[in-house]
Parts: C-alpha cells; sequence; structure tokens
C-alpha cells in the first residue's frame, strides 16, 4: 500500500512461480499486480504518493479562502476517487468468480490448456544466506508508526480529524521514511548479511532508480509555476466558467487528466499540472470572495479526486506509462499482451466510476451512493460479459 513500484516488483515476482503452477496466465497476474498497485497507494493514508499530492494541494489552496489543511483536504478527496476504488472492487469480484471476458478469457483459457504466454522478467537475486521476513516487515512497520506518531506530535486539537488537519505531514513522512531506512540498515548489519560498504552501496543504487522520477517531478513542477505565472486558472475561469455547468466540472477533469496520462504515460506529472489549474477554476466557479460553501465543497473535492483519479487510470492503460511496464517485467508477461488484456477492464471500470459515480455526485448524489450504484453496475456488467474459461479439450 505504501508504493506502486514496490507493490509490483514484490508482488509480481515473488506470484508468478505460483501462479504459473496453479495454471493463471501471466496476464491475469500482472493485471492484479498493476490493478492493485497505483489505486490503492493513490488513496492510502501513508504512502509515497501522499506527499506529493498534499504538496500540489497545499500549493494550490494556499491563496484561497475556506479551506482546510492540505492533508484532511486530501483525506476528504478519498470516498470521491471512485476509479481506484472500484478498479479495487473489480479485482476481487475478477478474482473471487475466476470469469473473465475479452482477451484476458483467451489468456486463461490458454493457461488452462497448458499454453501460457511468457514474457521478459526481472530478475531478482537474493542474497546469499538463509531469508528473514522480519527484515521486510520491521522497517515497514516503523515506517508507519513513525508517520503516524509524527502527525499526531505536530498535531494540535481535540479529535483525530483536528489533530491531523493541523499536523506537519511534510515532517512526518521524512521522519518515518528516515526510521524505515535505517531500521533495514542496522537489521541487515546485525544479521552480517552485508557489510557497511555494501549497505550503504545498495542504498546509493536506490537513490539512483529515483533518478528519473524526480527528474519528471521537477519537470512537471516547472510546467506548473509557468502555468501559475501565466494566469492559465483565471484564464479558464473566464473561458470556462460560464459555458459549462460546475457539476459536469469533475467528470471533465477526469477525461483531461486520463487522456493526458495515457499520452504521457506519467500520472505523477499529470497531478503536478492540472492540480494548480483545477483547483482555483472549480473554487471559482462554486465560490465567492467569503470562501467555498459548506453544500458546494463536494464538488470541489471531487474535482481534486478526479485528477488523482484519472491520472491513474492513464497510467493503467499507457503503454508507455513506468508501472504498466514494471508490472508486466516482474509478472513475466508480453508488456503488449499485458496492455491488450487490461484495457477493456479499466475502459469499462472507468466509465462506471464517471458515468454511475461522478456525474451523480456533481448533481448532488451523495458518495456513498454512486460508489455503490457504480459497484452495483460493475456487477452486473460482470455477469453480462464474463465466463469461466474454455477448458483444453479431451483427446481420445
Amino acid at each position: 500500500f505504501f508504493d506502486d513500484y514496490a507493490n509490483t516488483l514484490v508482488v509480481g515476482n515473488t506470484m508468478r512461480p505460483i501462479t504459473d503452477r496453479m495454471k493463471i496466465s501471466r496476464e491475469k497476474l500482472a493485471y492484479i499486480v498493476d490493478s492493485t498497485a497505483a489505486p490503492i497507494t493513490s488513496i492510502a493514508l501513508i504512502t509515497t504518493w501522499v506527499g506529493y499530492q498534499v504538496g500540489l494541494i497545499g500549493d494550490a489552496t494556499k491563496d484561497l479562502q475556506g479551506f482546510d489543511e492540505p492533508y484532511l483536504v486530501f483525506l476528504n478527496t478519498i470516498p470521491y476517487s471512485f476509479y481506484p476504488l472500484l478498479a479495487l472492487a473489480f479485482v476481487l469480484l475478477i478474482s473471487i468468480t475466476g470469469r473473465d471476458f475479452g482477451p484476458m478469457r483467451k489468456a486463461e483459457s490458454q493457461a488452462v490448456a497448458g499454453r501460457p504466454t511468457r514474457g521478459a522478467t526481472i530478475p531478482v537475486e537474493p542474497h546469499d544466506g538463509d531469508g528473514n521476513a522480519l527484515n521486510a516487515f520491521l522497517p515497514i512497520v516503523v515506517l508507519v508508526g513513525v508517520v503516524v506518531a509524527g502527525l499526531f506530535i505536530t498535531g494540535e486539537g481535540d479529535t483525530v480529524s483536528a489533530i491531523i488537519g493541523s499536523s506537519n505531514s511534510y515532517a512526518a513522512l521524512l521522519w518515518g521514511s528516515f526510521a524505515g531506512a535505517a531500521t533495514a540498515i542496522l537489521l541487515t548489519l546485525s544479521q552480517r548479511i552485508m557489510g557497511l560498504s555494501a549497505v550503504f552501496d545498495a542504498w546509493g543504487d536506490g537513490v539512483k532508480d529515483m533518478t528519473a522520477p524526480v527528474m519528471v517531478l521537477i519537470l512537471a513542477w516547472a510546467l506548473s509555476s509557468v502555468t501559475q505565472q501565466l494566469g492559465t486558472a483565471q484564464f479558464l475561469v473566464a473561458t470556462l466558467g460560464e459555458t459549462i455547468p460546475v457539476e459536469v466540472m469533475p467528470a471533465l477533469v477526469f477525461v483531461i487528466a486520463a487522456a493526458t496520462a495515457f499520452a504521457t504515460g506519467t500520472s505523477w506529472g499529470v497531478m503536478g499540472i492540472l492540480i494548480p489549474l483545477v483547483i482555483p477554476l472549480v473554487a471559482a466557479m462554486i465560490g465567492d470572495n467569503g470562501g467555498i460553501p459548506a453544500d458546494q465543497a463536494p464538488l470541489l473535492y471531487s474535482a481534486i479526486a478526479c485528477v488523482l483519479a484519472g491520472a491513474v487510470w492513464g497510467d493503467h492503460c499507457s503503454p508507455i506509462s513506468d508501472t504498466t511496464i514494471l508490472s508486466s517485467l516482474a509478472s513475466g508477461c508480453d508488456h503488449i499482451e499485458h496492455v491488450r488484456t487490461q484495457m477493456p477492464y479499466a475502459l469499462i471500470v472507468g466509465s462506471a466510476a464517471v458515468i454511475f459515480g461522478t456525474l451523480p455526485v456533481g448533481f448532488g448524489l451523495p458518495w456513498w451512493a454512486g460508489l455503490a450504484l457504480g459497484a452495483g453496475v460493475l456487477f452486473v456488467a460482470h455477469r453480462l460479459l464474463a465466463r469461466p474459461p474454455e477448458a483444453p479439450a479431451k483427446t481420445a
């Protein structure tokens, strides 16, 4: 839950031999791995995404009245993140029933018949010596524990929401990251798994792997600053404010974010570009000089959530997306086959999220009703379209 890359690499490499033995296609494994990576990471409370998302929200709302602390705004957007929530529900439905449709059913039929497709894999070479699950589990526990403690230490108030809302999420995430890394280093050294030099070489390799994503973020921040200085948000308000009903803005935002993420292959870049534009635009359309009316706040939360959800959808479907490529490699699945088999599922979930979730909520439907409606539509669609894989023909 705390990082989409970690989830993809760990689950894909760990489960691939098991799913091969159980005659589950690698396309299905890649779909499950991909659909439980970014969707859960984008809405979980403590993840590598949260600091970035909260920072963007904070920068976009600092000059606007009537806003809560950025982390509390992020928490309020989670119920309106229909695509990530419904994508997770659809994965569960597919997994429990064992019924598929489209190219995925064909891939499953081939796997059942003993003809699974193959693709390149990411070689994961374990270090010599006995493995210890504590070495992987304890740093994560420390990371989560320190972040939660940091939120309560830096926050003030009489309720949990008030404490978290006033906390310094940046400091808490930094403390947690440092504590988790230090715990992993101490465990490795104390058990003499690696020497001090090798430990820091491995840490340095991890830093190198983050160079490309950091460069993408820096460029996205630069573009975001340019759009702010040019007054792009104000231009959009003047151009669209009287032509597009505010009730459909969240759905439109989802489509724009999804298309941009699909074309660029980066969800973080899309968030960096659109959140500074969407928040002032929607705030101006629903608010006034006195701030955001309480009954209109869900529209703003939904619009912010649609930037995040649309970025995740584009990240799922784009063949040049980093997490899509990693999911293919970690699962040992041909990359194009992964994109081809996952696309129908992402399209049907995205359509249900927008048509039966985001749009009705924009016109006043409670978020829980929109989520229930979308889930019900997906359940019915799955029952109508999905079938078990074809069993191999018996030979005489």
